[in-house]
């Protein structure tokens, strides 16, 4: 995305706060917007999320308005968030991950729809995924299961590789999981793995810098929010370091990072804002399984495997869904 049109499209969101003011005393249903992050690297997941909403039949500032709410990476500062959207009545609640936590203590009356890459069901935001119960529903990519192939293709890529770093947040619910899911991965492929948590931006400089005294011969970046919205920042520390790195989203790959292997994040929030629709249109989260994304793609930047002087095996390639070159 362009500067000038994420310019446009923050400036569109910000016009909608005023809005959505006035709108709890006209017939325009209002949508929370509840995030845990900041909304600098959010673009393309808010493009996505309104397009869903407009899949649905509706537009913002039109017959539907936004509240936008952002922690700015501060979590503690969701509770008071969530709870001034619940005093404000708005229909509907969209949440990633940690700010679904805040918002299902606030109300279990209005509808949340959340994002997550973790197990719904293993973290406690819904009974199943076919039967959520409750006021909660949403779209999982399962990302947290997918940690474990991507130590697998780092692994198939850099055969001689024995040490391998994994960055987790350890705010992101269902990080003791992915922790110990790569643990046990890393185990059956006779590695020594290190995870080094981060959960601010100075926390992932300092992640990297960790790489050089362990002498890390590659990186795995866990799923995570905070982490999706600096993709370019976290591919530009992996080329300067030299570092082969894995991470989900092809956002990733895209920026400069050697490869990526999971969902669409975009789709997750089209979906998410797909729901949302529905809410609005009449349709009672009871009844709305949660939508699970299993497409998976695995990207690889090319160029940067010849700057990171990486011989890629054929095995690798020949599943390789999209080359950046």
């Amino acid at each position: 995305m362009r500067r000038r049109e994420f310019i446009t499209l923050i400036g569109g969101a910000a016009a909608a706060w005023p809005l959505a003011a006035g709108a709890q005393q006209s017939t325009i249903p209002v949508i929370g917007f509840l995030n845990a992050d900041s909304p600098q690297g959010y673009g393309r997941q808010l493009s996505a999320f309104l397009k869903g909403l407009g899949e649905s039949g509706y537009v913002d500032g039109r017959n539907v308005a936004i509240e936008y709410r952002w922690a700015e990476n501060r979590l503690d500062r969701l509770p008071a968030m969530a709870a001034d959207l619940v005093h404000r009545q708005v229909t509907v609640i969209a949440a990633n991950s940690q700010a679904t936590e805040a918002a299902k203590a606030a109300t279990t009356t209005i509808p949340i729809i959340f994002t997550t890459g973790a197990d719904p069901v293993q973290i406690g935001f819904v009974a199943s995924l076919n039967r959520p119960g409750g006021n909660l529903t949403g779209v999982t990519s399962l990302d947290a299961e997918l940690g474990r192939k991507r130590l697998e293709l780092l692994h198939e890529l850099l055969p001689k590789a024995r040490i391998i770093a994994a960055l987790i947040n350890p705010t992101f619910p269902g990080s003791d999981i992915l922790s110990s899911d790569l643990q046990a991965a890393a185990s059956t492929l006779g590695l020594q793995l290190h995870i080094l948590y981060a959960r601010t931006e100075r926390d992932i400089d300092t992640a990297f810098a960790t790489l050089l005294q362990l002498r890390a011969d590659a990186f795995v970046i866990g799923n995570d929010p905070f982490f999706n919205s600096r993709s370019d920042q976290l591919a530009v520390l992996a080329l300067r370091h030299a570092v082969p790195t894995i991470y989900q989203f092809r956002e990733f790959a895209v920026a400069g990072g050697l490869m990526s292997y999971g969902t669409s994040i975009t789709d997750v929030y089209r979906v998410a804002g797909v729901y949302a629709g529905r809410i609005l249109g009449g349709e009672k989260p009871v009844d709305l399984p949660v939508e699970r994304l299993t497409k998976v793609e695995l990207i690889l930047n090319l160029k940067t495997a010849k700057q990171l002087g990486l011989e890629v095996p054929m095995s690798v390639l020949m599943r390789v869904n999209e080359v950046i070159e």
